[in-house]
């Protein structure tokens, strides 16, 4: 059997297949970044999720029949040695002797393409990208949040959306109609008022990445909102820029796969995707339209030798589960 984790800031799915590729049992939980809620909790919950999955196939909890292989795709596991300690306490568990433990950002890929070599960029929570040469070569960044030079998450661009109302309220910015949309998604009165609510963790943080779509919506009609998209545009084409530079495929037919909520909007993928064919004119640029799920599921797949039609069944049989 083959087990399959995609485990993001929001929300986590936990797979169980046969090796024809049919899904056994799905399970699904809350958020599982070790970045938000520590190594312990991420693994605390999900060997819960397995045990939830084994339960739900109607396997007998004693039999000592583990999975072949286990593919655990983590945000969060972006340095090596968060993914070392990931399979160290994974392993402690009992999980398997072919476990995998890597960045969502690989499912992504995976999902995204059968070439299985190319280029993911995640625009989500956060921003993330991934290259991937033909003899599995990865290029990858560290991807901390601004400490290591990254911006263009959701949260990013909500608080650049916040900032830009807030100036604009007080004066030091231009009149920018976030003034008003920004306080009216979280049914304030004004945006220095979401300001005080956010310093007073009334709001918690993370909501900011819902002023994502407020501040796209307002993009190409507001000077303050475009500002923020062609920001989030030129960071996610630099992504997508250096990742092919290093895999020495700035100039060949490579596959660009785009995931991740922010990509939902169709402008900002059009521009992005515009902007990528630019600097990368062979490029194959692909949106993700399947869940990460099911690349963590192909990726496990892969490994114990799946034929073609046991891929497929497992992406349709998971997209009807997954609402993919």
């Amino acid at each position: 059997m083959v087990l399959a984790v995609d485990g993001g800031n929001f929300k986590t799915h936990l797979a169980l297949l046969a090796p024809d590729g049919a899904l056994l049992a799905l399970a699904v939980g809350p958020l599982s970044s070790p970045h938000q809620i520590g190594v312990d909790g991420c693994v605390e919950l999900l060997d819960g999720l397995r045990r939830e999955a084994w339960l739900d196939a109607g396997l007998p909890a004693d039999n000592g029949a583990g999975p072949a292989v286990a593919q655990v795709m983590l945000a969060g596991a972006d340095l090596p040695q968060e993914e070392e300690a990931l399979h160290a306490a994974l392993t402690a568990r009992g999980w398997t002797d072919g476990l995998t433990v890597a960045n969502d950002t690989f499912a992504v890929l995976r999902a995204g393409t059968e070439r299985r070599w190319g280029v993911a960029l995640v625009c989500g929570a956060g921003i993330n990208c991934v290259g991937v040469a033909p003899d599995g070569t990865a290029a990858r960044f560290h991807s901390l949040g601004l400490i290591s030079g990254d911006w263009g998450g959701g949260e990013d661009v909500g608080l650049a959306g916040l900032a830009a109302a807030a100036r604009s309220q007080d004066g030091r910015g231009p009149r920018t109609v976030l003034e008003q949309t920004v306080p009216a998604h979280f049914g304030l009165p004004t945006a220095l008022d979401v300001s005080e609510a956010v310093h007073l963790k009334e709001i918690p943080r993370w909501r900011l990445s819902e002023l994502a779509p407020v501040v796209l919506d307002a993009a190409g009609e507001d000077e303050a909102a475009d500002a923020i998209a062609n920001r989030l545009v030129e960071e996610a084409v630099a992504l997508v820029r250096v990742s092919l530079d290093r895999l020495g495929a700035l100039d060949e037919p490579a596959d660009v796969v785009l995931g991740g909520g922010l990509f939902r909007d169709p402008r900002l993928l059009d521009r992005v995707a515009d902007a990528i064919r630019k600097i990368a004119a062979t490029a194959h640029v692909i949106v993700a339209n399947n869940p990460p799920i099911v690349g963590a599921a192909l990726l496990g797949l892969d490994q114990v030798g799946a034929d073609g039609e046991a891929r497929s069944r497992a992406r349709t049989e998971l997209e009807a589960r997954t609402d993919g």
